[in-house]
């Protein structure tokens, strides 16, 4: 199992910095960045800090959208930063939540979301797009292979990322929800006539290390999260359609303030039970996490990246290297 981390870019560059050292020099594989412009600031020059402080670690969003960022602008920005970098970005992308809601706009279209994606990633590796009846061509970009990840719960989501993407990212930690997620991903992967082995699975979730009633409490908000998702999907799909662990939690929700989107403490949570935070992240010891993440391995997970954002970042990241990334290692997702 691969392991990232990702975090909400609202600390120092030093810091910023500091944790990207620790991750790397931990195992840590993958660092991610939200995007989300208005409330935190922009995680292009951060990656840019990042990337000439590491040299390893691959780096990208977790996740960007085509709508808050012209395509075109977003592929410039990755191939420079892969010069940068010498080749180590990855486009984490989906169709946008808190960087659309804070500015009174919904996310944005699958459709728009495929092209996007496509366009992006054609310009980065060297090759032509038409965009309106004109060509447009990078003549000085790299051609590193950029790797894409596509987030999204939905069946239709799924099904575009077991077409043209590289891994899917699915926001929970839930065992039962991702093996019913990569039942769907592998389905649509043969149908569209790939193998699904090509397709990584990245699990994105909060880990704390401690007191269980401790560990909860800091990480209360990401169901709430991961509630704006499921509201989308209950408006879209019929729920019968979709697994009750997923949306049933959500029914009591009364409504969700972005300008406290991924807080420890904000009153987004309160509608959300222990058992759902036990189900959605990954808490409690050391032999507790391993458990979790064996068990996620064998539902199909290749990455585990953690939500950093808790509190006790450091502490996180140190307990992880020393005493989980090294026994987790050599434990494959199974793709059975």
């Amino acid at each position: 199992m691969d392991f990232g981390f990702t975090l909400k870019p609202d600390h120092t560059i030093e810091r910023t910095i500091a944790l990207t050292q620790q991750a790397e020099q931990g195992g840590f594989s993958h660092g991610w960045l939200f995007d989300s412009h208005v409330l935190w600031k922009d995680p292009y020059p951060l990656m840019t800090v990042m990337a000439l402080n590491s040299t390893r670690l691959r780096l990208g969003t977790c996740v960007t959208n085509p709508a808050t960022r012209e395509p075109s602008v977003t592929a410039s920005a990755l191939a420079t930063l892969n010069e940068i970098s010498r080749g180590r970005m990855d486009l984490g992308i989906g169709r946008g939540d808190s960087a659309r809601r804070v500015m009174g706009k919904p996310p944005t279209t699958l459709a728009r979301l495929e092209a996007a994606t496509n366009e992006i990633r054609d310009l980065v590796e060297g090759r032509t797009v038409t965009e309106d009846g004109t060509d447009m061509h990078f003549t000085w970009t790299r051609r590193d292979k950029l790797p894409v990840w596509i987030a999204g719960y939905g069946p239709k989501a799924l099904e575009l990322t077991a077409r043209i993407a590289d891994g899917v990212i699915l926001q929970l930690a839930d065992v039962d929800l991702i093996r019913w997620f990569v039942g769907q991903l592998r389905d649509y992967a043969n149908a569209a006539g790939r193998d699904p082995r090509q397709i990584k699975v990245m699990a994105a979730a909060p880990a704390h290390i401690g007191d269980a009633a401790d560990c909860r409490d800091r990480v209360r908000w990401f169901p709430a999260l991961v509630s704006n998702h499921v509201v989308d999907l209950v408006n879209k799909y019929d729920p019968a359609d979709l697994p009750p662990g997923l949306t049933a939690y959500a029914r009591n929700r009364a409504g969700y303030d972005y300008l406290h989107h991924a807080e420890v403490g904000s009153d987004n949570a309160g509608f959300v039970t222990d058992d759902v935070v036990d189900r959605f992240c990954v808490i409690g010891s050391v032999d507790e996490h391993l458990a979790k993440l064996t068990a996620l391995a064998d539902a199909g997970v290749d990455q585990f990246n953690i939500y950093l954002m808790n509190g006790d970042e450091e502490a996180t990241l140190a307990t992880y290297a020393r005493d989980i990334v090294p026994r987790m290692s050599g434990v494959a997702a199974a793709h059975s």
